[in-house]
């Protein structure tokens, strides 16, 4: 590997952990840079997932304080994320290549949709939800549930779960799909709602790279020009993230998933 092309991956890390953070597509950018350097596919997969684990941790950590009353939950959500990691990462090294990714467009246009709806929905779940028993006296923690979060339901939980088979198999834009479904199921705080989505993703890309540096397909030289871009980027990412706007963090999150779409619909 030259300079030049090291530089390269090292930009691309950095540019892929601030998106991952802000909207979850980074793999949408350092993928296809190391296809064009010439990395074969699965290497080029299995680098980038490893790679990109510093700047999960990072951008996590960046949204500690938005998760600071919500850990039990996020927890719980972590371990099923964990769980579909595991089968994402296997179902890569077993299956062809193309067996799960010729759906993936399909789920980003999904995640677009979702993200675009996102606070209708949201306030039509709310207005479904069991209202408080009479004479009750709300705590913190039941005030906080009705109006910024919601209690874990089994489909939020088969949706992580899902989102973390589609993050270890391939993993490209696993941040949109649960930003947009954590936002609709579990919290209107897009914030908060981010900062659990990097933990989720993150849980699940850290289990997954586990198998795949137990297989022996990783390239470390690409992993850690990645990981060390990848996590000044999710340094940077927590911090511009938490200046957006819900609608503008929004916004950007629809585009991204449409431009993914795209990109994957045309190669």
């Amino acid at each position: 590997m030259t300079l030049l092309e090291s530089a390269i991956i090292l930009v691309a890390g950095v540019a892929a952990g601030i998106i991952n953070v802000v909207a979850g597509a980074g793999t949408l950018i350092t993928f296809p840079v190391l296809l064009a350097l010439g990395v074969p596919p699965i290497t080029a997969n299995v680098s980038n997932t490893v790679g990109l684990i510093p700047g999960s941790v990072a951008g996590a950590y960046g949204y500690r304080r938005e998760l600071a009353s919500q850990w039990r939950p996020v927890a719980w959500m972590a371990l099923f994320s964990a769980i579909g990691g595991i089968s994402g990462g296997l179902l890569l090294l077993v299956l062809p290549g193309d067996v799960f990714s010729a759906v993936v467009p399909f789920l980003l246009l999904l995640a677009a949709v979702l993200s675009a709806i996102q606070p209708r929905v949201a306030r039509w779940v709310r207005r479904k939800a069991p209202a408080a028993p009479a004479g009750s006296v709300p705590t913190e923690s039941s005030v906080l549930t009705k109006t910024d979060t919601r209690p874990l339901t089994l489909g939020l939980v088969l949706g992580v779960l899902a989102t973390g088979v589609y993050g270890g198999y391939f993993g490209a834009a696993q941040g949109v799909v649960l930003l947009a479904l954590l936002g609709i199921l579990w919290s209107t705080d897009m914030h908060r709602a981010n900062g659990a989505k990097n933990v989720l993703a993150g849980v699940a890309n850290l289990v997954s790279a586990i198998i795949f540096i137990t297989s022996g397909t990783v390239d470390w030289q690409i992993a850690i020009l990645i990981g060390i871009g990848a996590a000044t980027g999710g340094w940077l990412g927590s911090h511009i993230g938490r200046r957006l706007s819900a609608p503008v963090l929004r916004t950007i999150l629809v585009a991204v998933a449409v431009v993914a779409a795209v990109v994957l619909f045309v190669t």
